[in-house]
């Protein structure tokens, strides 16, 4: 199997989603991952127990997909930086490590002693990589933000999907959302610095900003404003199938959706009519054209919407199969985990958590020669600290005098 970060140590000091998603894609990818957790407190996520009001592990188990997830694949140390007998472990860890990884603020940062100077005066061959969420630096470089502030409010996303006249402000559709985009962009940034430090022997820093990767996931309305100089209309689905009555959202008789996306209507009118069991309309003479259809779109849209409504998902899944245009059922989060094509690359991946019980979860969509990574759970709070402080060359006793004085758990 094709690990191509095998070899590579990340050490990673940081909590929550955003930030230690990366390191997990870095993880699947076959970097040793070191992770860092306070010595007392761990990883605050541990103590989230629910999101949107869903429990996100079970009783009596300690597997989490809050945890487990953006943590899988890694190595739990319990390190108290601040402590002045951790700087010894911290700066074994950076002079044998090619990545640091962190979102923790500035003032933190240097509270501790893992800015990018700090870190680099132990190795400057290190990639030094940073989740921010505004900004690495500037007028808001020590201002916080989670995934629901700077990627989905600040980022553009949250009035995008908020249709006009809404009472309320559409929320992003799952936890971590833009956490788990931004980790894989931080991700994808540290393998090109890791590239660049081979070619040049010099090591870059890698910054990466929630709201930055907003504005990326939103980049062409983005830049359509800023070329007419001001907000875009709200994108309104019903009008879209008006001017195309192939695009556009179609509800099924068991209040399921369709979502069709045929850019080119002349080009499949035919044998879309054919698989909703009216050919006559492909000869209508309202719709015999690709101008004459987009002509009569809002007419062609009300046959469309009143036949697929006749039947049901399942019923058009069949009648669709192997159809040219473009289309998507709506799925749910729970189909989505069995979706048929995920299952058959393997990207829905087996992992046997602490208890030998057998979990799922989502690998990230990065393979190499086609083949799934093969994921291993997330670690126990401070599960490796004794494992890895002995790698560093650290006997039993230096241990034990690291425990007293409550440096390392």
């Amino acid at each position: 199997m094709n690990r191509p970060m095998e070899g590579v140590r990340v050490l990673e000091v940081a909590q929550f989603t955003y930030v230690p998603s990366a390191g997990a894609v870095l993880a699947d990818w076959g970097a040793d991952v070191i992770k860092i957790e306070h010595a007392e407190k761990g990883d605050a996520q541990r103590g989230i127990v629910k999101v949107y009001s869903q429990n996100v592990g079970e009783p009596d188990a300690t597997f989490s997909p809050m945890m487990d997830g953006p943590n899988r694949g890694k190595r739990s140390v319990g390190l108290a930086l601040e402590k002045p007998e951790s700087v010894r472990v911290l700066h074994e860890l950076i002079r044998t490590s090619d990545v640091f990884l962190t979102n923790f603020l500035p003032s933190a940062r240097a509270k501790l002693g893992i800015d990018v100077d700090d870190v680099r005066a132990v190795n400057p061959d290190i990639v030094y990589a940073l989740g921010t969420g505004f900004a690495h630096s500037g007028p808001e470089a020590d201002k916080g933000g989670y995934d629901s502030t700077a990627f989905w409010a600040r980022g553009g996303s949250a009035d995008a999907c908020t249709p006009p006249g809404a009472r309320f402000l559409t929320n992003q559709p799952v936890g971590a959302y833009g956490d788990n985009i931004g980790g894989m962009t931080i991700a994808g940034g540290i393998a090109a610095a890791l590239f660049a430090r081979m070619r040049t022997g010099v090591a870059p820093t890698v910054d990466v900003s929630l709201t930055g990767v907003g504005a990326w996931a939103t980049q062409m309305n983005v830049n359509l404003a800023l070329m007419h100089g001001g907000p875009l209309p709200k994108f309104d689905p019903v009008t879209a199938r008006a001017s195309n009555p192939l695009t556009g959202i179609y509800r099924t008789a068991d209040d399921r959706w369709l979502s069709l996306s045929m850019l080119q209507p002349g080009r499949y009118w035919p044998e879309f009519c054919e698989r909703i069991g009216r050919p006559e309309l492909a000869e209508d003479e309202r719709f015999d054209s690709a101008q004459k259809l987009l002509d009569h779109a809002a007419e062609a849209a009300e046959i469309v919407s009143a036949a697929l409504a006749a039947r049901t998902k399942d019923e058009w899944v069949d009648a669709f199969d192997g159809m040219e245009g473009q289309w998507a059922v709506v799925q749910n989060t729970y189909e989505l985990g069995h979706d048929r094509s995920l299952r058959a690359i393997g990207q829905i991946t087996d992992v046997v958590d602490a208890e030998g019980r057998t979990r799922q979860l989502v690998g990230s969509p990065v393979q190499f020669d086609r083949e799934p990574a093969q994921l291993t759970r997330g670690p126990l709070f401070a599960e490796h600290t004794d494992e890895v402080l002995r790698e560093l060359g650290m006997g039993d006793e230096e241990l034990l005098q690291l425990k007293i004085a409550g440096a390392v758990t």
